[in-house]
């Protein structure tokens, strides 16, 4: 994630690294990646953009299928809610701002309380994009010969192939509108400081205090990448050398200038 940084104010670009630290929120990162993946490619024209688009309806259809995480998100979305009720006449808050986060999220609850069965159920009841998914998971195995009616709707038009992508993402999307609104609030939450690792390295004792997302930010420019790992009881990052061929990292020799968030709902 690539930003503008005011907490760096000697650097221009910053690039972000989010690390998740309960199973909950790594859940809904790798659904936000899938979500903006899966959206970039169906709104593309060429058939190997699509065909990229239905992989990544699959692996929502795996992800989101999760049987606690619908729930989870009604919960969080409720508790957000009364949250902000709790800040309503505060002279600090923008009523307007606050009304429109809190229609968002109570249209977006009704949207998800709407949903009924197994999520992503219709499209196991598909037996056609069923055989696309099972094939899918045999390297080569989607050409034209194994399944040659795949194949006739990759040479139909663009737009015919837009418009199922579409039939078969957008049941999924309160899903995607319920995630968005809980990490958007968790990345609003964020507190930073700046810190200097030195020669690469970096420890904080967290004191018990809990936390759901920690964010690294550093200068683009700079050749380092965090490694970070975290408990109830302290956070260690160390800053290793970018590398493409294989070999071990190697923790950077130097000073680190970076900042590091802490997101908590």
């Amino acid at each position: 994630m690539l930003q503008n940084c005011e907490s760096l104010p000697d650097l221009c670009i910053v690039i972000s690294y989010e690390f998740p630290i309960n199973e909950r929120i790594r859940t809904l990162l790798r659904l936000e990646d899938l979500y903006v993946r899966t959206e970039e490619f169906a709104s593309r024209e060429q058939p190997t953009d699509h065909h990229m688009a239905l992989l990544g309806i699959f692996e929502i259809m795996e992800v989101a299928s999760r049987a606690d995480l619908k729930s989870d998100l009604l919960q969080e979305l409720e508790r957000q809610r009364q949250t902000l009720l709790a800040l309503r006449n505060n002279p600090h808050i923008s009523e307007d701002a606050l009304d429109r986060v809190l229609l968002d999220i109570e249209s977006t609850h009704a949207r998800l309380l709407n949903m009924t069965g197994k999520l992503g159920q219709y499209l196991r009841e598909n037996e056609w994009l069923m055989a696309i998914k099972q094939r899918s998971s045999i390297p080569g195995g989607v050409c034209e010969f194994d399944l040659p009616s795949y194949h006739y709707w990759r040479t139909q038009a663009a737009e015919r192939r837009k418009n199922d992508l579409a039939r078969w993402l957008n049941p999924l999307m309160p899903i995607k509108q319920g995630l968005d609104i809980v990490l958007k609030l968790l990345r609003d939450s964020a507190k930073s400081s700046h810190f200097i690792a030195k020669s690469g390295s970096f420890q904080q004792m967290s004191g018990g205090k809990t936390v759901q997302l920690l964010k690294v930010s550093l200068n683009n420019d700079l050749p380092a990448i965090p490694e970070l790992s975290a408990n109830r009881y302290a956070i260690n990052i160390r800053f290793v050398v970018p590398s493409t061929s294989g070999e071990r990292a190697k923790v950077i020799d130097s000073d680190v200038s970076f900042t590091l968030a802490y997101c908590n709902l």
